[in-house]
């Protein structure tokens, strides 16, 4: 992890994150639906990775839904679909040996392993091409698919048989169905052939062999992929008729006998140094390999364990891939430029003359706020030891993880005295409205609002998006025009524009068959998920996993708003704000303090730190709760004032209930009150719903004894732990919340447990032990 990372206030790291997932919605949406990418895949990637760090340092944004972890994008309706038996994910990914560590630490956790016990791991290079699942039906090949968003793939089964590596009919001991799932590729030979013909023929040459891969499997003519040199390496399967065998290792053996080419250098690992070890081995070798990895993927071997640990959304547990080390390029800095996101976030980039850094061409790279250009933290720390970034310096360009563009370093003796210090805006440079920075936070916001022409543009760009609204035709320049035509100020003119379908045909590259499939697919878009509606919305800090998990609870659109209101009538004061967003102090810890408050206030200030008397205010307060509360605090009479004032300023039970749902947390909260209290929201959000039928939450399991029930963890489970334990609750239908209220259902009590107990007691609440409630999901 960076240290400029590390220096990001939560807000400023949510603001970029929330900037960052825009972006990628919007190269989404210009590579799969327009066919039109204006970036590389390779900063593409980098986009994604650099959402990966942000979550790494700050784990309140990390979410099942996050870009980090989706999966390419809608087919584009050039193939016909091809619906996969089982879900093609995608993968988390570590950048450094920390990451590892982790990784295999959160395994051991989950299955609840002993020190001493195996864990043994596959681990094989990470192939920089195209994914796609092979359907075998009585060991004949029937379907051919790319990936997709995932869920839903292009059928693409005669471009597929027209590889030479992929068998067309399996001989042998077969499984009756065998969906076979690895990446189509080119070497690095092929891809300069291929390029050196592209030239020849007058025609663009490819920029990587990625893209160079995807655009030839891709082809509507089978016989054009057929004349490109694709290679295909199979490394995992969706659906079987019957196991392959019980381990990876042994799976993929079991493909290599069935004819399909797989990669002689997986191997398998005991232990965080031997997968380190082979990932340095393939990070030396990697220019002798012939073609691109951009690391190694490492995958649990026991497919038993694999099954026990499952998946988070669209990615497994049990699996991670390992980035290799960043690349650098020294380059100048021509100028900074300062963009406006939906959120007002006044976000600098720098604009650089173009560098190749690891065969990627980059121009442009994230300042990420006014501090990291001074180069003195909000904190007064120094970063890149104290040296600011001026217009005209020579500097240090990295992608972190291979792949992401930043400045890292400046070249201070390089200086001669022509560059320019840059003066970060106080007032927005699109709309002249005052740009404010917050006590505490290290960015700066617009305050604009609905007057902000930028902010109004982007929430549109975000409410049509693929993980929003969905609505296709509708991307970046078409918002652009009907806004500043006066057809688009608000989500509900989007439902209005079918009326206006005259005028729009009459501008440029606004064609008749254009202008019907646009009005088509904002009609079906009128039928919305509850979870899209509240993630289209944009409400800051309510990102899609969060906007999930308040589907889940809620069910329905009512029931939401109506909780949503009610917190508001009971909101914290600012004390008890500070206090929760401490990093390092979850709500369960402020809990643990609001029950300690009057021996708070008893006790008697010792010759000792702060981190030594806090072990006398409760028992549950961790080592990591107490350095993070020393650190904020310093002091003892500091700290009794804090408790004592948070104590006075609790917030209601309504408002407990909606942030104690697992994953949405005191920050989300406050900015859905915030939001809806906010008259000209509400009334913009009344009139949008005039226009929409919002279909209510289904849940995951709907005839087990617990679905629709409210369920609260607390104690130290034996038999599971805490995160399988959510996981399996949620996969049966339940709500996970992390308080106890008058609505909790079923309290799972281990030993140890405390104030939770004690209300759940005082309610009423159910109260099971581990046992009974393995017993009562039938899992005893």
């Amino acid at each position: 992890m960076t240290r400029e990372i590390e220096n990001l206030s939560p807000e400023a790291a949510a603001a970029e994150h929330a900037r960052l997932a825009e972006e990628i919605a919007a190269h989404d949406r210009a590579y799969y639906a327009e066919d039109a990418p204006v970036i590389t895949d390779a900063e593409y990637d980098g986009l994604r990775a650099r959402l990966e760090a942000l979550e790494a340092a700050f784990p309140e944004l990390a979410h099942a839904e996050s870009p980090t972890q989706t999966i390419g994008a809608k087919p584009s309706g050039k193939f016909a679909e091809v619906r996969h038996a089982v879900p093609m994910l995608s993968l988390g990914n570590a950048f450094d040996e920390d990451d590892v560590a982790a990784f295999e630490a959160r395994i051991r956790r989950f299955l609840n392993l002993k020190d001493d016990e195996t864990l043994a791991f596959t681990a094989e290079p990470k192939i920089d091409g195209l994914s796609a699942s092979l359907r075998y039906e009585k060991g004949v090949l029937v379907t051919g698919a790319t990936r997709g968003d995932g869920q839903t793939g292009e059928n693409v089964t005669e471009n597929l048989k027209t590889l030479d590596k992929i068998p067309k009919r399996l001989t042998g001991d077969v499984p009756d169905v065998l969906e076979v799932r690895g990446e189509v590729y080119l070497s690095h030979a092929d891809f300069a052939a291929l390029n050196a013909a592209q030239e020849a023929a007058g025609k663009p040459a490819y920029k990587n062999p990625r893209n160079a891969a995807a655009g030839s499997l891709r082809q509507i003519d089978p016989a054009i992929t057929a004349t490109r040199p694709l290679r295909f390496f199979a490394y995992a399967w969706g659906e079987v008729s019957e196991p392959l065998a019980d381990t990876q290792s042994g799976a993929v053996e079991r493909l290599k006998a069935l004819g399909f080419a797989t990669n002689g250098d997986m191997k398998r690992c005991e232990g965080v140094e031997a997968l380190l070890a082979h990932y340095r081995d393939l990070e030396a070798r990697r220019a002798e390999l012939g073609y691109d990895i951009d690391g190694v993927v490492y995958k649990v071997d026991r497919l038993d364990w694999q099954a026990r640990l499952g998946f988070v959304a669209r990615a497994p547990r049990w699996a991670i891939a390992h980035k290799f080390s960043p690349e650098k390029a020294v380059t100048k800095l021509n100028n900074i430029e300062i963009q406006v996101g939906r959120t007002g976030a006044l976000t600098p980039v720098a604009k650089l003359e173009p560098v190749t850094v690891g065969g990627v061409v980059v121009s442009n790279a994230t300042l990420h706020n006014e501090d990291y250009i001074r180069g003195i933290g909000k904190d007064g720390e120094p970063i890149r030891g104290g040296t600011d970034i001026r217009i005209g310096d020579t500097v240090i360009v990295q992608r972190a993880g291979d792949v992401i563009p930043q400045i890292v370093d400046v070249l201070k003796d390089r200086r001669d005295g022509s560059e320019q210090a840059f003066v970060f805006p106080k007032v927005c440079p699109v709309c002249g409205s005052h740009a404010v920075r917050e006590e505490g936070e290290a960015v700066r916001r617009c305050t604009g609002g609905l007057v902000c022409r930028s902010q109004a543009v982007e929430r549109l760009k975000h409410f049509v998006s693929r993980k929003a609204f969905d609505i296709e035709g509708l991307g970046d320049k078409q918002i652009e025009i009907f806004f500043d035509i006066g057809l688009l100020k608000e989500p509900a003119d989007i439902f209005l524009l079918p009326n206006h379908s005259d005028r729009i045909q009459q501008l440029d590259r606004f064609g008749e068959t254009s202008v019907k499939n646009l009005i088509a697919s904002i009609e079906s878009s009128r039928k919305v998920e509850l979870h899209r509606l509240i993630y289209g919305l944009g409400i800051r800090h309510v990102g899609e996993d969060t906007a999930r998990k308040l589907a889940q609870y809620f069910t329905t659109w009512d029931a939401f708003s109506g909780a949503v209101k009610q917190a508001s009538g009971g909101r914290p004061g600012s004390q008890y704000i500070e206090l929760s967003n401490i990093r390092g102090i979850g709500p369960v810890a402020v809990g643990h303090l609001m029950e300690a408050a009057e021996k708070v206030a008893s006790l008697q200030p010792l010759d000792v730190s702060l981190q030594e008397q806090l072990r006398f205010v409760h028992e549950k307060l961790n080592q990591t709760h107490r350095q993070a509360l020393a650190d904020a605090y310093r002091t003892w009479e500091r700290f009794v004032v804090a408790v004592q004032r948070a104590f006075n300023e609790k917030p209601s039970a309504a408002y407990l209930e909606l942030s104690g749902i697992d994953k949405v947390g005191i920050v989300a909260t406050e900015s859905l009150v915030e939001f809806f209290d906010e008259p000209r929201n509400a009334a913009a959000v009344s009139r949008l719903l005039e226009h929409l039928e919002i279909l209510d939450a289904e849940m995951v399991v709907s005839d087990s004894p617990v679905a629709g029930k409210t369920v609260v963890f607390t104690g130290s489970l034996e038999r599971f732990a805490r995160d399988e334990a959510k996981a399996r609750a949620q996969s049966l239908g339940a709500k996970v919340a992390g308080s106890v209220s008058a609505k909790t259902d079923y309290l799972v009590a281990g030993p140890g447990a405390g104030s939770k107990l004690t209300k759940a007691r005082e309610l009423g609440v159910n109260v099971l032990t581990e046992d009974e409630w393995l017993s009562l999901i039938g899992d005893a």
